[in-house]
């Protein structure tokens, strides 16, 4: 978790006393096309403008970031020799902010090395402070990013402690304005930290602790977000989930969900959220089966009864409840509504099944054969 994180209606206020103890010479904004053209942008900068600290403002990003964004915001901070990168949006901005933060300072071969994954950074003189705008990656308080990697259609994590800020700003009035889509996929995207983090193979008591508060509030406000996006309540609430999610992930790890959704950015661009949102039912009614206990629990965090009697019931009610949620928040539930190709389906099961750093996290091995079992499920649906 970052050293200092700000959370709350009105956090963003405090944005001044960071930058005041930070003291920079030149800061890099980096934020995305839609909040440029949504006004944010210049809303910041009217607020930045009360330091006198000259801005550089990079927002050439949209969609999903590639490693080729990232490189170009790289160099971006360095042509300005900014010493301060301050990044808001959803996550990805954030990931770009924070990983042009870390790499900025570093020369071409060793950038090279760390986004080939072959290292990891293990300093960064460049401070960084992130301002979601979404509720539901996590990236201000965790230590990896994700980008596209075209040339092999797959996204792929990087990771290092020097990707976490210096400062986490979390304030829900940012948030406000995230339209339904955004909200839902955001929020389970979320939702999918907590649980895949609760059952995971290093779950610990403390962050079982954080998934389990994040999992009882998604449940209680998840729908006022999207459907009443200005609950300033709701929205308290479910960056309240994101933010509680983010540190148990960070500290537990996700598993099968993420690397099953991994191929579906790379080679169909969907959403990380969405894809995610999409998986998390079908994936679970194969993983649940070896970790009963725990989806006990999680039935109760949902108020779907009190299984502990009846335990074997409990992995049934929790799928069931994650397929209705697809419908009630009006997203996508099969792979097919994603124009995904059922031709491609055994090449995404063999690039799932390689990512080893996720499926190690799942308390169920799945080898190609599994995975690509439940693809074709997802393709169909229920």
């Amino acid at each position: 978790m970052p050293a200092n994180v700000r959370i709350g209606r009105g956090a963003f206020e405090t944005i001044h006393d960071e930058i005041a103890r930070l003291a920079p010479r030149t800061i890099i904004l980096v934020s995305d096309k839609g909040l440029e053209k949504a006004g944010v942008v210049e809303r910041v900068l009217g607020e930045l403008a009360r330091h006198s600290v000259p801005v550089k403002t990079y927002t050439e990003i949209s969609g999903e970031p590639e490693f080729s964004t990232l490189r170009d915001t790289i160099r971006f901070v360095s042509e300005h020799k900014g010493d301060l990168v301050i990044g808001i949006g959803g996550g990805s901005a954030l990931d770009v902010a924070k990983a042009s933060a870390a790499l900025a300072d570093k020369d071409e071969a060793t950038v090279s090395r760390i986004l080939a994954g072959n290292e990891a950074p293990k300093s960064r003189s460049i401070r960084c402070i992130l301002v979601p705008t979404t509720s539901g990656t996590g990236s201000e308080v965790t230590m990896n990013a994700i980008f596209g990697d075209p040339a092999n259609n797959v996204k792929r994590g990087i990771v290092s402690p020097c990707y976490l800020p210096d400062v986490a700003i979390i304030d829900p009035v940012l948030t406000v304005s995230c339209p339904p889509l955004v909200s839902a996929a955001s929020g389970v995207d979320a939702f999918t930290h907590a649980i895949e983090s609760y059952v995971s193979t290093k779950a610990t008591p403390l962050t079982r602790m954080y998934a389990e508060k994040a999992m009882r509030l998604f449940a209680k406000n998840i729908a006022k977000a999207v459907f009443n996006g200005s609950d300033l309540e709701g929205r308290e609430n479910m960056s309240w989930v994101s933010f509680l999610a983010g540190v148990s992930l960070a500290n537990a790890g996700v598993g099968a969900v993420h690397a099953m959704a991994y191929p579906l950015g790379g080679r169909y661009h969907v959403p990380h959220g969405i894809a995610n949102a999409l998986l998390l039912p079908y994936v679970f009614e194969v993983t649940g089966k070896t970790c009963v206990d725990e989806m006990v629990d999680i039935a109760g965090f949902l108020h779907l009864g009190d299984f502990r009697d009846k335990p074997l019931q409990a992995p049934d009610a929790v799928t069931a409840y994650l397929h209705s949620l697809l419908k009630h928040l009006n997203l996508p539930s099969t792979l097919k509504e994603l124009q995904v190709r059922e031709d491609d389906l055994d090449v995404m099961a063999e690039e799932a099944s390689r990512i080893d750093r996720l499926l190690v996290n799942t308390p169920y091995r799945l080898d190609k054969d599994a995975i690509l079992r439940i693809y074709r499920k997802a393709y169909e649906g229920q």
